[in-house]
Parts: C-alpha cells; sequence; structure tokens
C-alpha cells in the first residue's frame, strides 16, 4: 500500500465505528494513526518528565558557569597582581609600624611632659601646670589628655606650639584658650589640651 493511499484511507475513515477491544482488525490507516498518536503521546511524556528537566538542569548549570567564569576573572586578575599587593602590603605595615613608633608606650608619657616642659622653657614662658588627665579609651587607641597651663606672650605662645608639633611622638593641640595675664597685666595666661595616643592591642 503506497503512501497516498494510507492518506485517502485515513480521509475516508470514520474513526467512530472503532471497536478498541478489536485493534487488531482495524484497518491500516486507523493502525498507523494509533501508532502516530502513541509515539506523539511518548514523545511529549519524555518532554515533560525527562527532558523539560534536563533544561532546568542545563539552565542552572549555565547560569553557575556564568558565575564560576566570573570568579575565575577576578582571582586571574588578583592572582596576576598578587605581587603589587604584597608590595602594598609590606609598605603599609612598615607605615603601620612607623605610626606606632611615634606613639608613647604607657613607660614613655613621663618623658613626653618632661619634653613639653622643656620646650616650654626654651620659649620663655612660665609654666603653671602640665597635669596628665584621665584615658579616654577609643576602639583601636587610646587618647592621653594633657592639661597645659602658660602665661607668657603671644610670639612665645606660638614658638612653644611649633616646638611641640615638632616632638618626635604625635601629639595634637585643642582647645586654645587666652587670656589676659591676672597676676602680670602685661602678659596673657594660655590654657591649651594636648593629646597624644597610644595603640590599643586588639583581643
Amino acid at each position: 500500500m503506497s503512501l497516498a493511499d494510507t492518506l485517502d484511507q485515513l480521509k475516508e475513515f470514520d474513526f467512530n465505528d472503532l471497536d478498541f477491544e478489536r485493534i487488531g482488525t482495524w484497518p491500516i490507516a486507523g493502525r498507523i494513526f494509533i501508532w502516530i498518536l502513541a509515539f506523539a503521546l511518548i514523545l511529549a511524556g519524555a518532554y515533560f518528565f525527562k527532558v523539560k528537566d534536563l533544561n532546568q538542569s542545563l539552565n542552572a548549570e549555565s547560569a553557575k558557569e556564568v558565575q564560576l567564569r566570573k570568579t575565575f576573572a577576578t582571582r586571574a586578575f588578583e592572582a596576576a597582581n598578587l605581587e603589587v599587593y604584597r608590595n602594598q602590603m609590606i609598605e603599609m605595615e612598615e607605615s603601620f609600624s612607623a605610626l606606632l613608633s611615634q606613639l608613647p608606650k604607657e613607660a614613655e608619657v613621663p618623658g613626653l611632659l618632661e619634653d613639653i616642659t622643656e620646650r616650654g622653657n626654651s620659649t620663655g614662658l612660665q609654666i603653671k601646670s602640665i597635669e596628665l588627665e584621665a584615658e579616654v579609651v577609643k576602639d583601636f587607641y587610646v587618647e592621653l589628655p594633657i592639661s597645659i597651663k602658660v602665661t607668657g606672650g603671644y610670639h612665645q605662645f606660638g614658638a612653644f606650639v611649633s616646638g611641640v608639633a615638632a616632638l618626635p611622638r604625635i601629639v595634637t593641640l585643642h582647645d586654645y584658650k587666652i587670656e589676659k595675664g591676672k597676676d602680670q597685666p602685661t602678659l596673657f595666661d594660655m590654657e591649651i589640651l594636648a593629646k597624644t595616643y597610644r595603640y590599643k592591642p586588639q583581643e
């Protein structure tokens, strides 16, 4: 039987007259139709139960591949610049060590007070008091406030501030207060808060 004859039989075939309990006695056209229908159902079932899951897995793997490529590119860039990062880390550690060396240790604070006193005397100031106040603990360091009261002229004040700024230790000056001298009207009284810092070791 030719394909054309089979197609003609399918067109003329009346499916209402079929007996599904006697499929073996159906005309060839009816059996071919059933085979095609069964094959289509098998393909549809295979897609929904297998191919669909495979497509979802493929999409997930594709997304993972994109992420892995980005990670690889980042790691490759870091690896290519690893030596530069190491040199920068060494420079940062050296700079950090240099800054730490400028922070007084607890045993060096009395020496720092002596240095400040010497700077005041060398400029001709009359030092009324230099007192170490209570420490102020911060996250990474400890502030050591020093209250200073001196008497003198403006030029002497300027020379004193410059001398303190030139100390090898880190000392910052805050809260200037200058008033006309009470005991000596020709001079001025100055109160100033100096702060030095001590590194707070991290636990």
